[in-house]
């Protein structure tokens, strides 16, 4: 069974960051405050479903959906 990911939660749907699965990728998203153990939701997405804007640490992100599948969230 393959893990859930930020780009796989609904709208209005939180979850916890549990790891990243591209090293690179993680390294400019640990910059950007998505630590692990630290809850994000999903807030919207654009009409054509591609770029997402996130809740986390108390702001806005907007990050493509591909940069969200490298985000593993806790069930």
């Amino acid at each position: 069974m393959s893990k859930r990911s930020v780009a796989d939660l609904k709208i209005g749907e939180r979850a916890i960051i549990e790891s990243f699965n591209n090293q690179l990728m993680s390294l400019k998203l640990l910059e950007m405050g998505c630590l692990p153990g630290a809850e994000i939701c999903l807030h919207s997405k654009a009409p054509l479903g591609d770029p997402i804007c996130l809740n986390v640490a108390g702001y806005c992100l907007a990050m493509r959906k591909s940069e969200a599948a490298t985000i593993l969230i806790e069930k």
